[in-house]
């Protein structure tokens, strides 16, 4: 249930994935702005502004950043945070782009703070500082590069620097998908793969995948294989129903590491509040993926509470598991309280 790709999805995400913004299902109030600052930038023959991605994995930044490419006719050269290690990596990538080309830089937040800064300029006036030679005779030259849109990816808004943070253009918001948008998807996947749905089972899948695309397609996989061997191929609301409870993943999409997540800060800590690192010692995870990949729709959810202690579990999650809620907040004082 992650949103983060596994090595099985990504040879069927590409071919999955719209090409066209008329094709990219849901994210309205982005696909709108992008549509204008598209066509404006088109009107002007200029590259468009640099754009900043950010949201949960899963819901599409780097399918969106491909379609603006694509919807600018220009090419698209894509790497990521971790891969550009030295100055010199970004000054290869920067120099082989053509004009108004679009550079996609996945997992910006991991850039490192040399490679950033040297970021500056290039996004700024479009130019690259090298140092030659060392020491004393050591000189600076400025190499000029061609117009570029770069495109930023991130889960992590918090992390970007606020000086790599303000040289963006346009920074949107990936938000969680709706039952009906991730229907939509579930059903144009379906043809593409040439599976069968009955709209039971575009429903029954749709509730469980999260408000994310990706989710919604591996469990699509999923449910296939399941009807292709136990049933007779298609997709019913009581096949799905079936594959889905084998799979262990609930009528809110939650699988067996949320559960573990949640009953971990009940049973062992009392309903919380509880540090995340003690939670990820506890369920022997790491930090960063209850918080990136668990925490954000349990938070959407309601099941859990960030507090400056720590994560509280709340009456929901309680109702959710079929637990008892004896836990009352303690009374919060006032400014003349005894």
């Amino acid at each position: 249930m992650s949103g983060k790709p596994k090595e099985e999805d990504i040879p069927l995400d590409t071919t999955l994935r719209p090409r066209r913004l008329a094709e990219y299902l849901g994210q309205e109030k982005v696909k709108d702005n992008l549509k204008i600052a598209i066509a404006a930038a088109q009107g002007r023959g200029e590259p468009l502004d640099h754009i900043l991605l950010y949201g949960p994995p899963g819901l599409g930044k780097t399918t969106l950043a491909n379609i603006i490419a694509a919807e600018m006719r220009v090419s698209i050269r894509t790497t990521s945070g971790p891969a550009v290690e030295r100055p010199g990596d970004i000054a290869a990538i920067l120099t082989s782009l053509k004009d108004v080309d679009v550079l996609f830089i996945d997992e910006i937040h991991r850039l490192s703070r040399v490679v950033e800064e040297k970021l500056y300029p290039a996004m700024e006036d479009f130019v690259f500082d090298i140092i030659l030679g060392k020491g004393p005779g050591a000189r600076s030259m400025r190499l000029n590069l061609p117009r570029f849109t770069l495109i930023g990816a991130t889960t992590r808004f918090a992390m970007l620097s606020p000086p790599l943070r303000d040289r963006f253009g346009a920074v949107y918001r990936l938000d969680f998908y709706d039952n009906e948008a991730i229907a939509a998807i579930i059903r144009r996947s379906a043809r593409i793969l040439g599976v069968e749905v009955a709209e039971g089972g575009v429903r029954e899948i749709a509730r469980r995948a999260r408000g994310t695309p990706r989710v919604a397609n591996r469990l699509l996989r999923r449910v296939r294989d399941y009807a292709q061997v136990m049933a007779d191929g298609i997709i019913t609301e009581a096949v799905a129903l079936e594959a889905l409870s084998r799979l262990e993943v609930d009528h809110l999409g939650l699988d067996e590491l949320d559960h573990k997540v949640l009953q971990t800060i009940i049973q062992k800590f009392d309903g919380g509040p509880v540090g995340l690192d003690t939670i990820a010692a506890s369920i022997s995870e790491e930090a960063d993926t209850i918080m990136d990949v668990y925490e954000p729709y349990l938070l959407q959810l309601g099941f859990l509470e960030r507090t400056p202690r720590g994560r509280v579990a709340t009456r929901h999650a309680y109702e959710h598991l079929g637990l008892p809620y004896e836990k009352e907040k303690p009374p919060q004082l006032g400014l003349f309280s005894p």
